[in-house]
Protein backbone atom coordinates (compact mmCIF):
# COMPACT_ATOMS: atom_id res chain seq x y z
CA UNK A 1 0.00 0.00 0.00
CA UNK A 2 2.03 3.14 -1.01
CA UNK A 3 1.67 5.65 1.33
CA UNK A 4 1.69 9.43 -0.14
CA UNK A 5 2.48 11.32 2.93
CA UNK A 6 5.70 10.20 3.84
CA UNK A 7 4.31 8.09 7.02
CA UNK A 8 5.75 4.10 7.61
CA UNK A 9 4.37 1.95 5.50
CA UNK A 10 1.58 -0.64 6.99
CA UNK A 11 2.72 -3.66 5.23
CA UNK A 12 1.23 -6.20 3.21
CA UNK A 13 -1.52 -8.17 3.75
CA UNK A 14 -0.94 -11.65 4.62
CA UNK A 15 -3.83 -14.10 3.56
CA UNK A 16 -5.20 -17.90 4.76
CA UNK A 17 -8.39 -19.67 3.27
CA UNK A 18 -6.97 -23.23 2.83
CA UNK A 19 -10.54 -24.21 0.81
CA UNK A 20 -11.68 -22.34 -2.41
CA UNK A 21 -10.50 -19.62 -4.28
CA UNK A 22 -11.10 -16.88 -1.12
CA UNK A 23 -7.32 -16.26 -1.24
CA UNK A 24 -6.64 -15.73 -5.02
CA UNK A 25 -10.16 -13.59 -5.02
CA UNK A 26 -9.48 -11.62 -2.05
CA UNK A 27 -5.66 -10.84 -3.60
CA UNK A 28 -6.74 -9.66 -7.26
CA UNK A 29 -9.32 -7.54 -5.61
CA UNK A 30 -7.36 -5.97 -2.90
CA UNK A 31 -4.50 -5.49 -5.14
CA UNK A 32 -6.60 -3.47 -7.76
CA UNK A 33 -7.08 -1.24 -4.71
CA UNK A 34 -3.11 -0.72 -4.45
CA UNK A 35 -2.82 -3.16 -1.36
CA UNK A 36 0.43 -5.65 -0.95
CA UNK A 37 -0.82 -8.69 -0.35
CA UNK A 38 0.95 -12.53 0.59
CA UNK A 39 -1.02 -16.16 0.21
CA UNK A 40 -0.36 -18.96 2.41
CA UNK A 41 -1.05 -22.09 2.06
CA UNK A 42 -1.11 -23.26 5.86
CA UNK A 43 -0.95 -21.86 9.30
CA UNK A 44 2.15 -22.99 9.99
CA UNK A 45 3.63 -20.85 7.04
CA UNK A 46 1.57 -18.09 7.92
CA UNK A 47 2.92 -17.72 11.26
CA UNK A 48 6.49 -17.83 9.91
CA UNK A 49 5.98 -15.04 7.96
CA UNK A 50 4.41 -13.01 11.20
CA UNK A 51 6.51 -10.02 12.54
CA UNK A 52 7.00 -6.37 12.90
CA UNK A 53 6.67 -5.81 8.87
CA UNK A 54 3.07 -7.64 8.50
CA UNK A 55 0.02 -5.24 8.22
CA UNK A 56 -2.99 -7.19 8.19
CA UNK A 57 -3.68 -10.95 8.26
CA UNK A 58 -7.05 -12.14 6.87
CA UNK A 59 -8.30 -15.79 7.79
CA UNK A 60 -11.25 -17.73 6.72
CA UNK A 61 -12.88 -19.05 9.73
CA UNK A 62 -12.80 -22.74 8.50
CA UNK A 63 -8.34 -22.21 9.02
CA UNK A 64 -9.25 -22.10 12.89
CA UNK A 65 -11.32 -24.67 13.08
CA UNK A 66 -9.89 -27.90 15.26
CA UNK A 67 -6.40 -25.55 14.62
CA UNK A 68 -3.69 -25.30 17.36
CA UNK A 69 -3.50 -22.02 17.64
CA UNK A 70 -1.38 -22.02 20.26
CA UNK A 71 2.22 -21.02 18.15
CA UNK A 72 -0.15 -18.24 16.39
CA UNK A 73 -1.27 -16.54 19.96
CA UNK A 74 2.49 -16.45 21.45
CA UNK A 75 3.58 -14.52 18.43
CA UNK A 76 1.28 -12.33 18.75
CA UNK A 77 1.87 -11.93 22.60
CA UNK A 78 5.34 -11.32 21.53
CA UNK A 79 4.36 -8.22 19.62
CA UNK A 80 6.65 -4.73 20.65
CA UNK A 81 4.55 -2.42 22.68
CA UNK A 82 3.41 -0.17 19.88
CA UNK A 83 2.12 -3.11 17.76
CA UNK A 84 -1.28 -4.41 18.03
CA UNK A 85 -1.71 -6.31 14.58
CA UNK A 86 -4.87 -6.52 12.87
CA UNK A 87 -7.10 -9.99 12.10
CA UNK A 88 -10.09 -9.94 10.15
CA UNK A 89 -11.65 -13.37 10.08
CA UNK A 90 -14.59 -14.08 7.58
CA UNK A 91 -17.00 -16.02 9.13
CA UNK A 92 -19.97 -18.73 7.87
CA UNK A 93 -23.50 -17.24 8.76
CA UNK A 94 -25.58 -18.97 11.40
CA UNK A 95 -25.89 -19.88 15.01
CA UNK A 96 -23.71 -22.56 14.75
CA UNK A 97 -20.40 -20.85 13.29
CA UNK A 98 -21.17 -17.80 15.45
CA UNK A 99 -21.00 -20.38 18.66
CA UNK A 100 -17.94 -22.37 17.36
CA UNK A 101 -16.05 -18.59 16.83
CA UNK A 102 -16.74 -17.50 20.25
CA UNK A 103 -15.98 -20.68 21.64
CA UNK A 104 -12.09 -20.02 19.99
CA UNK A 105 -12.17 -17.01 22.07
CA UNK A 106 -10.07 -15.40 19.57
CA UNK A 107 -10.47 -11.60 21.03
CA UNK A 108 -8.25 -13.15 23.69
CA UNK A 109 -5.92 -14.78 22.06
CA UNK A 110 -5.23 -12.87 19.21
CA UNK A 111 -6.54 -9.67 20.80
CA UNK A 112 -7.18 -7.01 17.71
CA UNK A 113 -9.61 -9.34 15.86
CA UNK A 114 -12.57 -8.08 13.24
CA UNK A 115 -15.14 -10.70 12.31
CA UNK A 116 -16.97 -10.36 8.67
CA UNK A 117 -19.84 -12.50 7.77
CA UNK A 118 -20.05 -13.98 5.03
CA UNK A 119 -21.00 -13.45 1.82
CA UNK A 120 -19.56 -10.07 1.70
CA UNK A 121 -19.14 -7.61 -1.14
CA UNK A 122 -15.84 -6.17 -2.22
CA UNK A 123 -16.55 -2.81 -0.57
CA UNK A 124 -17.24 -3.86 2.60
CA UNK A 125 -13.90 -6.22 2.31
CA UNK A 126 -11.59 -3.28 0.53
CA UNK A 127 -13.09 -0.79 3.59
CA UNK A 128 -12.60 -3.21 6.50
CA UNK A 129 -8.71 -3.70 4.70
CA UNK A 130 -8.18 -0.06 4.58
CA UNK A 131 -9.26 0.77 7.85
CA UNK A 132 -7.46 -1.88 9.74
CA UNK A 133 -4.01 -0.81 7.37
CA UNK A 134 -4.79 2.93 8.62
CA UNK A 135 -4.67 2.05 12.35
CA UNK A 136 -1.90 -0.05 11.39
CA UNK A 137 0.35 3.10 9.95
CA UNK A 138 -0.77 4.69 13.31
CA UNK A 139 0.91 1.99 14.89
CA UNK A 140 4.14 2.41 13.13
CA UNK A 141 3.98 5.73 13.64
CA UNK A 142 3.67 5.48 17.22
CA UNK A 143 6.24 2.73 17.20
CA UNK A 144 8.70 5.26 15.58
CA UNK A 145 7.74 7.93 18.20
CA UNK A 146 8.32 5.42 20.60
CA UNK A 147 11.84 4.37 19.53
CA UNK A 148 12.89 8.25 19.49
CA UNK A 149 11.58 8.79 23.15
CA UNK A 150 13.50 5.67 24.14
CA UNK A 151 16.97 7.13 22.39
CA UNK A 152 15.98 10.01 25.17
CA UNK A 153 15.70 7.46 27.98
CA UNK A 154 18.86 5.89 27.07
CA UNK A 155 20.61 9.49 27.75
CA UNK A 156 18.68 9.94 31.04
CA UNK A 157 19.75 6.46 32.12
CA UNK A 158 23.31 6.84 32.01
CA UNK A 159 22.36 10.05 34.49
CA UNK A 160 21.04 7.44 36.91
CA UNK A 161 22.97 4.08 36.62
CA UNK A 162 25.29 5.19 39.58
CA UNK A 163 21.94 6.49 41.72
CA UNK A 164 20.58 2.73 40.66
CA UNK A 165 23.66 1.41 41.58
CA UNK A 166 23.34 2.55 45.05
CA UNK A 167 19.98 1.54 45.70
CA UNK A 168 20.82 -1.95 44.13
CA UNK A 169 22.76 -3.07 46.62
CA UNK A 170 19.75 -1.91 49.32
CA UNK A 171 17.64 -3.85 47.23
CA UNK A 172 20.19 -7.30 47.18
CA UNK A 173 19.76 -7.07 50.75
CA UNK A 174 16.28 -6.47 51.47
CA UNK A 175 15.47 -9.43 49.06
CA UNK A 176 18.28 -11.66 50.74
CA UNK A 177 16.11 -11.20 54.10
CA UNK A 178 13.13 -11.94 52.30
CA UNK A 179 14.21 -14.73 51.11
CA UNK A 180 15.64 -16.21 54.53
CA UNK A 181 11.81 -15.21 56.47
CA UNK A 182 10.52 -17.11 53.04
CA UNK A 183 12.70 -20.32 54.13
CA UNK A 184 11.88 -20.05 57.92
CA UNK A 185 7.95 -20.00 56.91
CA UNK A 186 8.50 -22.79 54.69
CA UNK A 187 10.16 -25.21 57.31
CA UNK A 188 7.81 -24.25 59.78
CA UNK A 189 4.80 -25.23 57.54
CA UNK A 190 6.67 -28.13 56.56
CA UNK A 191 7.29 -29.20 60.16
CA UNK A 192 3.50 -28.31 61.08
CA UNK A 193 2.28 -30.87 58.80
CA UNK A 194 4.58 -33.71 59.96
CA UNK A 195 3.76 -32.94 63.43
CA UNK A 196 -0.03 -33.67 62.68
CA UNK A 197 1.13 -36.44 60.65
CA UNK A 198 3.27 -37.76 62.94
CA UNK A 199 0.61 -36.99 65.96
CA UNK A 200 -2.12 -38.44 64.19
CA UNK A 201 0.10 -41.65 63.43
CA UNK A 202 1.50 -41.79 67.12
CA UNK A 203 -2.07 -41.69 68.65
CA UNK A 204 -3.75 -44.27 66.72
CA UNK A 205 -0.13 -46.86 66.82
CA UNK A 206 -0.52 -46.07 70.74
CA UNK A 207 -4.25 -47.24 70.56
CA UNK A 208 -3.22 -50.61 68.81
CA UNK A 209 -0.16 -50.85 70.78
CA UNK A 210 -2.41 -50.95 74.00
CA UNK A 211 -4.49 -53.53 72.73
CA UNK A 212 -1.52 -56.09 71.40
CA UNK A 213 0.69 -55.21 74.24
CA UNK A 214 -1.66 -55.43 76.90
CA UNK A 215 -3.06 -58.74 75.74
CA UNK A 216 -0.11 -60.20 75.14
CA UNK A 217 0.84 -59.37 79.00
CA UNK A 218 -2.24 -60.65 80.06
CA UNK A 219 -1.43 -64.13 77.98
CA UNK A 220 1.49 -64.63 79.34
CA UNK A 221 0.35 -63.83 83.01
CA UNK A 222 -2.32 -66.01 82.50
CA UNK A 223 -0.28 -68.79 81.42
CA UNK A 224 1.80 -68.17 84.48
CA UNK A 225 -1.07 -68.78 86.77
CA UNK A 226 -1.92 -71.89 85.47
CA UNK A 227 -5.25 -70.50 83.97
CA UNK A 228 -6.23 -71.40 80.28
CA UNK A 229 -9.29 -70.86 80.04
CA UNK A 230 -10.60 -68.34 77.33
CA UNK A 231 -6.84 -67.51 76.32
CA UNK A 232 -8.51 -67.19 72.86
CA UNK A 233 -10.37 -63.87 73.77
CA UNK A 234 -6.28 -62.71 74.10
CA UNK A 235 -5.25 -64.17 71.20
CA UNK A 236 -8.36 -62.38 69.16
CA UNK A 237 -7.29 -58.51 71.04
CA UNK A 238 -3.98 -58.70 69.33
CA UNK A 239 -4.56 -59.68 66.44
CA UNK A 240 -7.88 -57.30 65.91
CA UNK A 241 -4.62 -54.26 67.13
CA UNK A 242 -2.50 -56.11 64.61
CA UNK A 243 -5.07 -55.95 61.89
CA UNK A 244 -5.73 -52.21 62.32
CA UNK A 245 -2.47 -51.42 62.38
CA UNK A 246 -1.97 -53.03 58.86
CA UNK A 247 -5.07 -51.32 57.61
CA UNK A 248 -3.30 -47.66 58.87
CA UNK A 249 0.09 -48.81 57.13
CA UNK A 250 -1.94 -49.76 53.80
CA UNK A 251 -3.81 -46.36 54.33
CA UNK A 252 -0.53 -44.64 54.67
CA UNK A 253 0.69 -46.38 51.77
CA UNK A 254 -2.61 -45.12 49.40
CA UNK A 255 -1.86 -41.98 50.49
CA UNK A 256 1.41 -42.01 48.99
CA UNK A 257 0.90 -44.16 46.68
CA UNK A 258 3.30 -46.91 47.35
CA UNK A 259 1.12 -49.57 48.32
CA UNK A 260 0.82 -52.58 46.81
CA UNK A 261 -2.02 -53.37 43.86
CA UNK A 262 -3.33 -56.23 42.35
CA UNK A 263 -4.44 -54.84 38.68
CA UNK A 264 -6.84 -56.35 36.82
CA UNK A 265 -9.31 -56.06 34.42
CA UNK A 266 -12.13 -54.72 36.21
CA UNK A 267 -16.18 -54.36 35.51
CA UNK A 268 -16.88 -51.19 37.57
CA UNK A 269 -20.67 -51.99 37.48
CA UNK A 270 -20.17 -56.12 38.39
CA UNK A 271 -18.17 -54.43 41.33
CA UNK A 272 -21.42 -52.09 42.34
CA UNK A 273 -24.09 -54.41 42.15
CA UNK A 274 -22.22 -56.89 43.88
CA UNK A 275 -22.02 -53.95 46.84
CA UNK A 276 -25.16 -52.87 46.89
CA UNK A 277 -26.38 -55.17 49.37
CA UNK A 278 -23.40 -54.73 52.10
CA UNK A 279 -23.66 -50.59 51.02
CA UNK A 280 -27.53 -50.92 51.98
CA UNK A 281 -26.93 -52.53 55.70
CA UNK A 282 -24.03 -50.09 56.07
CA UNK A 283 -25.96 -46.52 55.58
CA UNK A 284 -29.47 -47.69 56.82
CA UNK A 285 -33.12 -47.64 56.38
CA UNK A 286 -33.25 -43.82 56.56
CA UNK A 287 -30.91 -43.14 53.40
CA UNK A 288 -32.54 -44.34 49.72
CA UNK A 289 -30.19 -46.07 47.20
CA UNK A 290 -30.17 -45.17 44.26
CA UNK A 291 -27.99 -46.67 41.33
CA UNK A 292 -27.60 -45.08 37.45
CA UNK A 293 -24.95 -47.58 35.74
CA UNK A 294 -23.82 -47.01 32.25
CA UNK A 295 -24.90 -50.03 30.14
CA UNK A 296 -21.86 -49.61 27.94
CA UNK A 297 -18.98 -48.87 31.03
CA UNK A 298 -15.63 -49.80 30.10
CA UNK A 299 -13.33 -51.75 31.59
CA UNK A 300 -10.76 -50.57 33.72
CA UNK A 301 -7.37 -51.96 35.17
CA UNK A 302 -7.54 -51.65 38.51
CA UNK A 303 -7.20 -53.18 42.13
CA UNK A 304 -10.72 -54.37 42.85
CA UNK A 305 -10.72 -54.47 46.13
CA UNK A 306 -9.05 -51.60 46.19
CA UNK A 307 -12.17 -50.11 44.62
CA UNK A 308 -14.53 -51.57 46.86
CA UNK A 309 -12.59 -50.49 49.79
CA UNK A 310 -12.78 -47.08 48.00
CA UNK A 311 -16.66 -46.99 47.47
CA UNK A 312 -17.39 -48.19 50.83
CA UNK A 313 -15.37 -45.19 52.09
CA UNK A 314 -17.28 -42.83 50.09
CA UNK A 315 -20.68 -44.28 50.96
CA UNK A 316 -20.19 -44.24 54.61
CA UNK A 317 -19.08 -40.49 54.17
CA UNK A 318 -21.90 -39.79 52.44
CA UNK A 319 -24.15 -41.57 55.24
CA UNK A 320 -22.65 -39.41 57.81
CA UNK A 321 -23.37 -36.20 56.01
CA UNK A 322 -27.11 -37.08 55.95
CA UNK A 323 -27.67 -37.78 59.76
CA UNK A 324 -31.41 -37.12 59.31
CA UNK A 325 -31.61 -39.36 56.05
CA UNK A 326 -31.23 -38.73 52.27
CA UNK A 327 -30.65 -40.00 48.49
CA UNK A 328 -27.47 -41.85 48.25
CA UNK A 329 -26.42 -42.23 44.49
CA UNK A 330 -23.81 -44.08 42.59
CA UNK A 331 -23.36 -43.84 38.88
CA UNK A 332 -21.27 -44.64 36.39
CA UNK A 333 -20.41 -43.46 33.20
CA UNK A 334 -17.77 -43.23 30.34
CA UNK A 335 -15.49 -40.16 30.48
CA UNK A 336 -13.15 -38.81 27.24
CA UNK A 337 -10.84 -35.78 27.84
CA UNK A 338 -9.13 -34.17 25.75
CA UNK A 339 -5.84 -32.50 25.93
CA UNK A 340 -7.86 -29.13 27.20
CA UNK A 341 -10.47 -31.05 28.93
CA UNK A 342 -8.20 -32.29 30.94
CA UNK A 343 -5.74 -29.19 31.43
CA UNK A 344 -9.25 -27.85 33.07
CA UNK A 345 -9.42 -30.70 35.84
CA UNK A 346 -6.99 -31.05 38.70
CA UNK A 347 -4.42 -33.27 37.79
CA UNK A 348 -5.93 -35.16 35.23
CA UNK A 349 -4.68 -36.58 31.95
CA UNK A 350 -6.10 -36.69 28.67
CA UNK A 351 -7.79 -40.43 27.61
CA UNK A 352 -10.41 -42.70 28.37
CA UNK A 353 -11.70 -43.52 32.15
CA UNK A 354 -14.24 -44.62 33.36
CA UNK A 355 -16.11 -42.97 36.40
CA UNK A 356 -17.70 -44.20 39.48
CA UNK A 357 -19.41 -41.47 41.11
CA UNK A 358 -21.12 -40.78 44.83
CA UNK A 359 -23.42 -38.15 45.41
CA UNK A 360 -25.17 -37.73 48.72
CA UNK A 361 -28.23 -35.06 49.70
CA UNK A 362 -26.16 -33.96 52.81
CA UNK A 363 -24.66 -30.46 54.57
CA UNK A 364 -22.17 -30.11 51.94
CA UNK A 365 -18.17 -28.91 52.24
CA UNK A 366 -17.03 -25.22 52.84
CA UNK A 367 -14.46 -23.58 50.00
CA UNK A 368 -12.28 -23.97 53.26
CA UNK A 369 -12.87 -28.15 54.14
CA UNK A 370 -12.68 -28.83 50.66
CA UNK A 371 -9.61 -27.74 49.75
CA UNK A 372 -8.05 -29.81 52.63
CA UNK A 373 -9.91 -33.14 52.38
CA UNK A 374 -7.31 -34.84 50.63
CA UNK A 375 -4.65 -34.40 53.57
CA UNK A 376 -4.45 -36.64 55.81
CA UNK A 377 -5.18 -37.16 59.50
CA UNK A 378 -8.00 -34.06 58.41
CA UNK A 379 -11.42 -34.61 59.30
CA UNK A 380 -14.18 -33.14 60.44
CA UNK A 381 -16.13 -35.38 62.14
CA UNK A 382 -15.92 -35.39 66.32
CA UNK A 383 -12.67 -36.85 67.91
CA UNK A 384 -12.42 -40.94 67.71
CA UNK A 385 -15.08 -41.17 64.84
CA UNK A 386 -12.88 -41.19 61.79
CA UNK A 387 -8.84 -41.43 61.38
CA UNK A 388 -9.11 -38.54 58.83
CA UNK A 389 -7.42 -41.25 56.29
CA UNK A 390 -10.00 -42.26 53.93
CA UNK A 391 -9.83 -39.60 51.48
CA UNK A 392 -6.51 -39.51 51.30
CA UNK A 393 -6.48 -43.22 51.25
CA UNK A 394 -8.85 -42.91 48.17
CA UNK A 395 -6.52 -39.74 46.26
CA UNK A 396 -3.60 -42.28 46.85
CA UNK A 397 -5.14 -45.40 45.16
CA UNK A 398 -6.77 -43.67 42.41
CA UNK A 399 -3.37 -41.78 41.25
CA UNK A 400 -1.44 -44.69 41.60
CA UNK A 401 -4.10 -46.52 39.43
CA UNK A 402 -3.11 -43.65 36.85
CA UNK A 403 -6.62 -41.91 37.32
CA UNK A 404 -7.73 -39.06 39.28
CA UNK A 405 -10.21 -37.56 42.09
CA UNK A 406 -12.97 -34.83 41.42
CA UNK A 407 -14.89 -33.37 44.30
CA UNK A 408 -18.25 -31.33 43.46
CA UNK A 409 -19.71 -29.78 47.42
CA UNK A 410 -21.25 -26.18 48.45
CA UNK A 411 -22.45 -26.22 51.71
CA UNK A 412 -26.71 -27.40 51.56
CA UNK A 413 -25.88 -28.86 48.44
CA UNK A 414 -24.87 -32.72 49.18
CA UNK A 415 -21.46 -33.70 47.53
CA UNK A 416 -20.17 -35.55 44.62
CA UNK A 417 -17.14 -37.22 44.52
CA UNK A 418 -15.74 -38.91 41.01
CA UNK A 419 -13.01 -41.23 40.92
CA UNK A 420 -11.73 -41.90 36.69
CA UNK A 421 -9.80 -44.68 35.89
CA UNK A 422 -8.44 -45.21 32.90
CA UNK A 423 -9.97 -47.26 30.38
CA UNK A 424 -8.81 -50.72 29.43
CA UNK A 425 -8.78 -52.38 26.13
CA UNK A 426 -8.27 -55.73 26.71
CA UNK A 427 -11.01 -57.97 26.01
CA UNK A 428 -11.46 -61.57 27.34
CA UNK A 429 -13.17 -63.18 30.61
CA UNK A 430 -14.43 -60.76 33.37
CA UNK A 431 -12.74 -61.55 36.64
CA UNK A 432 -14.48 -63.74 38.56
CA UNK A 433 -15.14 -63.27 42.42
CA UNK A 434 -12.20 -65.28 44.14
CA UNK A 435 -13.24 -68.45 46.09
CA UNK A 436 -11.22 -69.29 49.28
CA UNK A 437 -8.93 -71.89 48.80
CA UNK A 438 -8.77 -74.61 51.77
CA UNK A 439 -5.05 -75.32 52.90
CA UNK A 440 -3.69 -78.28 51.52
CA UNK A 441 -1.77 -79.64 54.16
CA UNK A 442 0.61 -81.81 52.12
CA UNK A 443 3.23 -80.06 50.56
CA UNK A 444 5.79 -83.31 50.48
CA UNK A 445 8.19 -83.28 47.79
CA UNK A 446 7.63 -79.40 47.03
CA UNK A 447 10.96 -76.85 48.13
CA UNK A 448 10.37 -73.53 48.64
CA UNK A 449 13.21 -70.94 48.59
CA UNK A 450 12.23 -68.09 51.15
CA UNK A 451 14.56 -65.05 50.27
CA UNK A 452 14.15 -61.71 53.14
CA UNK A 453 16.51 -59.81 54.57
CA UNK A 454 14.53 -59.61 57.85
CA UNK A 455 14.91 -62.38 60.03
CA UNK A 456 11.49 -62.58 61.95
CA UNK A 457 9.94 -62.81 58.71
CA UNK A 458 11.89 -65.38 57.27
CA UNK A 459 10.92 -67.40 60.21
CA UNK A 460 7.41 -66.78 60.00
CA UNK A 461 7.22 -68.01 56.20
CA UNK A 462 9.20 -70.82 56.75
CA UNK A 463 6.79 -72.14 60.05
CA UNK A 464 3.73 -71.54 57.80
CA UNK A 465 5.02 -73.63 54.78
CA UNK A 466 6.96 -76.30 57.01
CA UNK A 467 3.72 -76.56 58.46
CA UNK A 468 1.91 -77.17 55.39
CA UNK A 469 4.75 -79.73 54.77
CA UNK A 470 6.61 -77.58 52.30
CA UNK A 471 10.91 -78.40 52.21
CA UNK A 472 11.59 -75.02 53.16
CA UNK A 473 15.48 -73.52 52.12
CA UNK A 474 16.66 -69.90 53.40
CA UNK A 475 18.20 -66.92 52.48
CA UNK A 476 18.82 -63.25 53.73
CA UNK A 477 20.25 -61.89 50.38
CA UNK A 478 19.36 -62.32 46.65
CA UNK A 479 22.42 -63.03 45.33
CA UNK A 480 22.45 -65.59 48.43
CA UNK A 481 19.19 -66.91 46.73
CA UNK A 482 20.83 -66.60 43.10
CA UNK A 483 23.44 -69.09 44.71
CA UNK A 484 20.95 -71.71 46.16
CA UNK A 485 18.71 -71.41 43.09
CA UNK A 486 21.77 -72.80 41.01
CA UNK A 487 22.54 -75.25 43.63
CA UNK A 488 20.22 -76.51 45.87
CA UNK A 489 17.60 -79.29 44.70
CA UNK A 490 14.90 -78.10 42.14
CA UNK A 491 12.98 -75.17 43.23
CA UNK A 492 9.31 -75.34 43.11
CA UNK A 493 8.51 -71.90 44.38
CA UNK A 494 10.57 -68.26 45.16
CA UNK A 495 8.93 -66.44 47.90
CA UNK A 496 10.85 -63.55 48.19
CA UNK A 497 10.75 -60.02 49.86
CA UNK A 498 11.53 -57.03 46.84
CA UNK A 499 13.41 -54.33 48.47
CA UNK A 500 16.60 -56.14 50.05
CA UNK A 501 20.03 -54.67 50.47
CA UNK A 502 23.13 -56.14 48.68
CA UNK A 503 22.25 -54.57 45.39
CA UNK A 504 19.97 -57.12 44.29
CA UNK A 505 16.27 -57.10 45.17
CA UNK A 506 13.44 -58.82 44.21
CA UNK A 507 12.62 -58.46 41.37
CA UNK A 508 15.76 -58.99 39.81
CA UNK A 509 15.89 -62.31 41.38
CA UNK A 510 13.06 -63.38 39.75
CA UNK A 511 14.36 -62.67 36.52
CA UNK A 512 17.24 -64.22 36.91
CA UNK A 513 15.86 -67.09 38.24
CA UNK A 514 13.19 -67.30 35.31
CA UNK A 515 16.19 -67.17 33.02
CA UNK A 516 17.12 -70.84 34.40
CA UNK A 517 13.61 -71.96 34.97
CA UNK A 518 10.90 -69.36 32.99
CA UNK A 519 7.89 -71.19 34.58
CA UNK A 520 9.35 -71.10 38.44
CA UNK A 521 6.24 -69.28 40.21
CA UNK A 522 7.20 -66.72 42.32
CA UNK A 523 5.14 -64.66 45.09
CA UNK A 524 6.63 -61.12 45.80
CA UNK A 525 6.06 -60.40 49.43
CA UNK A 526 6.41 -56.99 50.36
CA UNK A 527 5.56 -53.84 52.05
CA UNK A 528 5.42 -51.40 49.45
CA UNK A 529 4.95 -51.10 45.72
CA UNK A 530 8.63 -51.19 44.68
CA UNK A 531 9.57 -49.48 41.63
CA UNK A 532 10.24 -51.67 38.64
CA UNK A 533 7.64 -54.90 40.55
CA UNK A 534 4.83 -54.71 38.03
CA UNK A 535 6.15 -53.74 34.38
CA UNK A 536 2.99 -52.27 32.30
CA UNK A 537 0.73 -52.39 35.12
CA UNK A 538 0.71 -56.25 35.25
CA UNK A 539 3.09 -59.51 36.34
CA UNK A 540 3.78 -62.23 34.14
CA UNK A 541 1.71 -65.03 34.70
CA UNK A 542 2.94 -66.82 37.59
CA UNK A 543 4.37 -63.97 39.62
CA UNK A 544 1.51 -62.80 42.27
CA UNK A 545 2.34 -60.19 45.37
CA UNK A 546 1.60 -60.49 48.95
CA UNK A 547 1.21 -56.90 50.71
CA UNK A 548 2.84 -56.81 54.28
CA UNK A 549 1.83 -57.30 57.01
CA UNK A 550 -0.10 -59.82 55.82
CA UNK A 551 -2.55 -63.19 57.36
CA UNK A 552 -1.37 -66.43 57.38
CA UNK A 553 -4.67 -67.98 55.54
CA UNK A 554 -3.63 -65.22 53.00
CA UNK A 555 -0.04 -66.44 52.97
CA UNK A 556 -1.47 -70.01 52.70
CA UNK A 557 -4.23 -69.30 49.56
CA UNK A 558 -1.16 -67.73 47.80
CA UNK A 559 0.94 -70.13 47.77
CA UNK A 560 -2.18 -72.81 46.82
CA UNK A 561 -2.90 -70.66 43.77
CA UNK A 562 0.60 -71.14 42.73
CA UNK A 563 1.53 -74.74 43.98
CA UNK A 564 -1.86 -76.37 42.59
CA UNK A 565 -2.44 -80.00 43.12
Amino acid sequence: MDDRRGAPAAGPVLILTPTGRDAEGAAWLLGGEGIDCAIHASLGSLEAALDDGAGLVLLADEALFRADLDGLAQRVARQPPWSDLPFIVLTQAGIAARRQMAAMNLAERLRNVLLLERPLNAVALISAVRSSLRARQRQRQLGAHIRAEAETAARAKAELEARVRERTAALEAAEAERREIAAALAQAQKMEAVGQLTGGLAHDFNNMLVGISGSLELLQRRLDQGRHEQLGRYVAMAQQGAERAAALTHRLLAFSRRQTLDARATPVNALVDGMLNLIRATVGPEITVERHLASDLWLTLCDPHQLENALLNLCINARDAMATGGTLTIGTANLRLDRQEASMLSEARAGDYATLSVTDTGTGMSPEVLARVFEPFFTTKPQGQGTGLGLSMIYGFVQQSGGHVQIDSAPGRGTTVRLALPRHEARGPQPAAEQQVAARLDGRDKVVLVVDDEASVRLILAEVLGDLGYTVIEASAGHEGLSLLRSSPPIDLLVTDVGMPGGMNGRQLADAARRQRPELPVLFVTGFAASGLARDGTLPEGMQVLAKPFPVGELIRKVQELLPG
